[in-house]
This record gives structure tokens, C-alpha cells and sequence, in this order.
């Protein structure tokens, strides 16, 4: 019963490039859109969507061998836990509800640091303890992506910026792996990451 559906869903809906795009893609897909459409207008039902959508490109990823990105999804879920109770009942340090705001310069230089840090440890794993065929391409955006999770769970608009590095290194790497809808995907949330930064920055 779970083979079959599992066979389902990595069934193609299509061809896009010559490359099959399966019905777990292309619902991850829709979701995915419309989560960061949310985010956009600082809506609390991004997070339930951030949390399926991940699952499901989880799923997507690991069948691919993209190990890195595939833990990340996983790690994107959890977060979605974490960012839907930091919107619904965080505060910042002086009691405040959580407001869209800026971290400023000095204040994003050592999570910066940090993410930079791990990116080749990471590589360095992936590259030697697992069959993955992009290692440091897969590493990247997995630890980016972390600060960028952080950033947005905490409402600092430099998460805008962030994902806009993290989703032009990501349309490499899934070109690379013939994800054409998933490349399409992110090419798009640059775009939209820019008109989110502007939006938050006027916020």
C-alpha cells in the first residue's frame, strides 16, 4: 500500500526539459509558492505550509541523493514548529511581541561568520560519507539556509537578502540535478524575496 503510493507520487505529471516532473514536485511546488507569498504579507499560515512543503521536498531530495538538502527539509520542518510559535508568541528582549525589524550590520556579522564556517565542514561531510554528486553545491545552501530560517522566525528583514543568495546558489544545484520545476520554483522566490525585503523595509 505505501510502495504504491510512494510510486504515485514519484509518478511524472509532466516533462519539462526533457526531465520528468513527478506529483510530489509539482504539489511541493504550489505550496512552496504560496508559503512565501504568506511570508510576504506576514501571514501565520506560512509556517503549516513551510512545514507540509518540506516534507515533501524531504522526500523529493532524498530520492535524488541530495543528502544535504534533504536534512535540511527536515530541519526547515522543524523550524516551521519553531517559526509558527515564535510569530504566534515570541518576544523580543524588552517583552515586545515580535515586530518586522532590522538586525542591522554588526548584528548579522557573526551568525554570517558561522554560516560561512560550516559550509565547507559540511561539504567536507557530505563529500566523504555519503554518495552525494554535489557536495559543497549542496552544502551551501543547507547552512544558508538555516540563518535565513532564523532571521525570518525572528521577523530581522535581513532574511530577505538571505534567501536571495540561498535561492540563486539552489537554481544551480537543482538545474545540475534536472529539478526543472523545483528551478523554476526558486528562480521565482528571487523576485519575490525582493519585493519581500522591500515590503518588510517599509514595514
Amino acid at each position: 500500500m505505501l510502495a504504491t503510493f510512494w510510486a504515485a507520487l514519484l509518478a511524472p505529471a509532466f516533462t519539462a526539459f526533457g526531465s520528468p516532473i513527478s506529483w510530489l514536485e509539482l504539489v511541493a511546488f504550489v505550496l512552496a509558492v504560496w508559503m512565501v507569498v504568506c511570508n510576504m504579507r506576514v501571514k501565520l499560515l506560512a509556517w503549516p505550509l513551510a512545514f507540509i512543503s518540506s516534507l515533501m521536498y524531504f522526500a523529493l531530495f532524498w530520492d535524488g541523493k541530495l543528502y544535504g538538502e534533504a536534512a535540511l527539509q527536515l530541519l526547515f520542518a522543524a523550524l516551521a514548529l519553531w517559526g509558527l510559535w515564535q510569530w504566534r508568541f515570541g518576544r523580543t528582549q524588552d517583552g515586545a511581541a515580535l515586530s518586522v525589524r532590522s538586525l542591522g550590520l554588526r548584528g548579522l556579522l557573526k551568525p554570517a561568520l558561522l554560516t560561512l564556517a560550516a559550509w565547507p565542514l559540511l561539504g567536507l561531510f557530505l563529500d566523504r560519507y555519503t554518495d552525494s554528486p554535489l557536495p559543497y553545491w549542496d552544502a551551501f545552501p543547507t547552512v544558508a539556509s538555516l540563518l535565513g530560517q532564523w532571521l525570518l522566525a525572528r521577523k530581522y528583514v535581513e532574511n530577505w537578502p538571505t534567501w536571495i543568495v540561498v535561492n540563486a546558489v539552489s537554481v544551480v544545484l537543482f538545474g545540475l540535478k534536472g529539478y526543472w520545476l523545483t528551478v523554476i520554483l526558486y528562480a521565482g522566490f528571487i523576485p519575490m524575496s525582493v519585493i519581500g525585503w522591500r515590503a518588510w523595509s517599509r514595514a
